[in-house]
């Protein structure tokens, strides 16, 4: 029973116990009045015009009270019933609450806390940083290799306890999680004023370092490689909106968050953190945001439409090689990003131009990724409602080559 359900009930009782009192005290005023006059003229009227009391029948008398009784005992019963209905939910509302947990939390079998608690209390391998935390590489005593991510602001205070219990649950959530185009959450220690989340490590690196170093002609990745990245990354998201229920948004899906195994076969990092901790917030600042989210985003204003937008930022880095902090994007005629200059080459007719030119050159790929702008270019549209969604991007996506 609601809040608002119970407010009317507890009204309706009190109301009918004021009733019941008032009416009771009329009754007494009545007979007492009775009885004075009745004492005041005697045993034998003194005049003939003396007025003759009224007594009500005793039967009548029994009978109201018996009514009075009867109701008085259910207005009592329901007000006894409706405080051990309130006592109870609050008893079986305590015994619900999750626990805050001590110590590692793990997920997976060849991780042993003893062994977790060691190796993150040694010296580790700096992978990199952002305003959230740090990513370190560490390996355990029985050698297997993982990744850590520190995140700071995880505090320990008593007001802060709902907010790390519903933490915990989402953390639980997350590590029940399971695609191949998914990190795996495999451990997670909360230790003094932050939380270290521990995953697979993916040797290969980010996709953001993967771009950077085909730019400086460090690796060369050819456009069937590229689009197995994008249908990977779709295929995640996939999962996230449509078959988790309820469904994950993944908040921050950008270049760093994609990791690449040794066979280029992309996994989302990072999914849901950034709305987990109440100081991950998202700082509006990346070029993969949405317009909608970008100078006030909102949680309630964040959908699975913004996290396609991202998405087109991934595709259209994959098929121009560019990076969207490009100054070429603050010149004069290159749109002010790199997702409005492919809108204006594809209006143009001059999608092609845009195309990384380390990979053009056979005629059929190259149809291939004109078609792969013009999806880019669908999913950067300004409107979410115009975006189509990641069931539908993983048939397009798939259409263009065999996967």
């Amino acid at each position: 029973m609601g809040k608002n359900s119970k407010e009317p009930s507890v009204k309706v009782i009190i109301l009918l116990l004021l009733v019941i009192s008032l009416h009771h005290s009329s009754d007494a005023k009545c007979q007492g009045r009775t009885t004075q006059h009745l004492a005041s003229s005697g045993p034998f009227p003194t005049s003939s015009t003396s007025p003759t009391p009224i007594i009500a029948p005793p039967f009548k008398n029994g009978v109201r009270r018996i009514i009075l009784s009867v109701l008085l005992g259910v207005a009592t019963g329901l007000m006894g019933a409706l405080l051990f209905a309130c006592l109870i939910r609050s008893f079986v509302r305590y015994l619900n609450k999750t626990p805050i947990l001590k110590g590692p939390v793990i997920f997976s079998p060849i991780i042993h806390p003893k062994t977790l608690h060691l190796a993150l209390r040694n010296e580790n391998q700096l992978l990199g940083s952002n305003p959230h935390g740090k990513y370190y590489r560490t390996v355990l005593d029985n050698g297997l290799t993982i990744a850590v991510k520190r995140l700071e602001g995880f505090t320990n205070t008593a007001a802060r306890k709902s907010e790390k219990r519903q933490s915990q649950q989402q953390l639980e959530r997350l590590a029940r999680l399971r695609h191949r185009n998914l990190m795996s959450l495999r451990a997670y220690v909360g230790e003094g004023e932050g939380v270290w989340l521990v995953y697979d490590y993916v040797g290969t690196g980010s996709l953001e370092d993967v771009m950077k170093r085909v730019r400086d002609n460090e690796v060369r990745l050819g456009w069937e490689v590229r689009l197995g990245i994008a249908v990977g990354v779709i295929k995640g998201l996939q999962y996230l909106h449509f078959e988790c229920d309820p469904h994950i948004l993944h908040y921050s899906l950008k270049p760093s968050n994609v990791m690449l195994d040794a066979e280029f076969e992309p996994r989302l990092g990072d999914c849901g953190l950034a709305k987990l901790f109440s100081k991950l917030d998202m700082a509006a600042t990346s070029a993969y945001t949405s317009p909608e989210c970008f100078h006030d985003c909102s949680f309630d204003r964040y959908s699975d439409k913004s996290d396609i937008f991202s998405f087109g930022m991934i595709l259209a880095v994959l098929l121009t090689g560019r990076d969207p902090a490009d100054a070429f994007f603050r010149e004069a005629g290159s749109g002010g990003s790199l997702g409005q200059w492919l809108q204006q080459l594809q209006l143009a007719g001059e999608a092609r131009e845009a195309l990384d030119k380390s990979i053009t050159g056979e005629e059929g790929e190259e149809d291939e990724m004109v078609m792969a702008v013009r999806i880019a270019v669908v999913c950067l549209s300004d409107e979410p409602a115009d975006r189509p969604s990641s069931d539908e991007l993983v048939h397009m996506l798939t259409q263009l080559h065999s996967f």
